[in-house]
């Protein structure tokens, strides 16, 4: 017997909601059945367009509250990309209207209301989930299982990944990810998120004992209020020897690359938040040689491209369908998944300890699990 339709409603409209929206129309077996805005008409705006790209047979309904949408009882999950400064409230109230929760990123301005959201998705039985979209990508799985072949790349020793855009003055004045009260880590929350979730998936979710932290740049919006980072490197040192470094800004040209180095080669790819366009993705592992022949010096490259078949953007198999379509079986599993909520909150004690030690100066802080 085929699965009954799985009825979305979306809380806000954001830009990246009409990516998902996308994802959703193509995932299969689910609707936008509803979305939520505090402004009606802009509301109604933002259904008509993503309507007329990505069509769905019944149009979904406006409500101008968000209220009205959580109460309304043909939902069946909500997404919402709220700013981070407002989205504790919500996630708290849709999982007492027993909504399953799709969370934006950075999911909370702390780890203490990450563990009271989780909870009481946890205590309504709904399921919770980051919206990180490359962790449902097929490249992933080929990359863990390079890995772990232990003859490519042998033991992880050091990560680099960085990711990072050049932004305008329009931005520094308008946008939620420079004001203090809606996104107070900026780009910290807003793309380190990415790459310490990174670095904790390629140590299998082990957390770093201890993290230093930097804020290299910052603005401060609205006056008055504390620094906005936009600018920021950190450090990560996990048992055993391994160390992760990562850097995120807004004053530098759009870079999004990756590279995990082991005592036999290393694994790298420049695409790994928002894929290069095309039919597959990809990723390289190899090595270099420094030989000497005679007199002269050279260095030799051995490098291997892997593929996988997967669209990079708005089809059936990219990542963010992906996303869409895993979550929904989850939900209609009636089974909640711990995984998904677990590796949320280890992402935000290490953003957290970051973000401390960068207020002490960069002073070396230990993460608490």
């Amino acid at each position: 017997m085929s699965k009954p339709t799985f009825r979305w409603g979306i809380l806000s409209t954001a830009q990246i909601a009409r990516k998902n929206w996308q994802g959703i129309r193509l995932a299969g077996g689910g609707v936008v059945t509803a979305v939520a805005s505090r402004d009606l008409k802009r509301c109604q705006k933002f259904i008509a367009e993503c309507q007329k790209e990505a069509p769905f047979a019944k149009v979904p309904v406006a409500y101008g509250s968000y209220e009205e949408l959580l109460a309304d009882k043909n939902i069946d999950a909500v997404y919402i990309p709220l700013p981070t400064g407002l989205r504790k409230a919500w996630v708290l109230r849709a999982a007492a209207a027993g909504k399953h929760v799709l969370c934006e990123k950075p999911c909370a301005i702390n780890t203490t209301d990450l563990k009271e959201m989780i909870a009481a998705c946890r205590k309504n039985k709904v399921q919770f989930m980051d919206g990180v979209m490359f962790m449902h990508s097929g490249r992933l799985k080929k990359m863990r299982a390079v890995l772990d072949d232990d003859k490519t790349v042998g033991p992880v020793k050091r990560i680099t990944t960085a990711f990072h855009f050049n932004s305008n003055q329009d931005f520094y004045q308008n946008n939620i990810r420079t004001h203090h009260q809606l996104e107070p880590m900026g780009t910290l929350g807003d793309q380190g998120w990415y790459c310490i979730r990174l670095a904790l998936w390629a140590m299998k979710w082990q957390l770093p004992e201890r993290v230093t932290g930097r804020m290299l740049a910052s603005t401060i919006r609205p006056k008055g209020t504390p620094p906005v980072p936009t600018e920021f490197s950190g450090e990560l040192f996990f048992r055993g020897g391994v160390t992760c470094a990562f850097y995120c800004s807004f004053v530098t040209e759009l870079g999004q690359w990756a590279r995990i180095s082991g005592s036999v080669g290393q694994l790298s790819f420049n695409d790994y938040v928002l894929p290069l366009r095309g039919k597959q993705t990809s990723f390289t592992t190899g090595s270099q040689d420094y030989r000497f022949i005679g007199c002269d010096a050279s260095m030799v490259p051995s490098e291997k491209r892997w593929t996988v078949r997967e669209h990079s953007h708005s089809a059936r198999d990219s990542q963010e369908t992906n996303m869409i379509r895993n979550f929904t079986k989850q939900a209609q599993s009636g089974q909640l998944n711990p995984e998904w909520p677990e590796i949320a909150l280890k992402t935000q004690q290490v953003m957290d300890a970051c973000w401390k030690s960068a207020k002490a100066d960069g002073r070396m802080t230990r993460v608490k699990a």
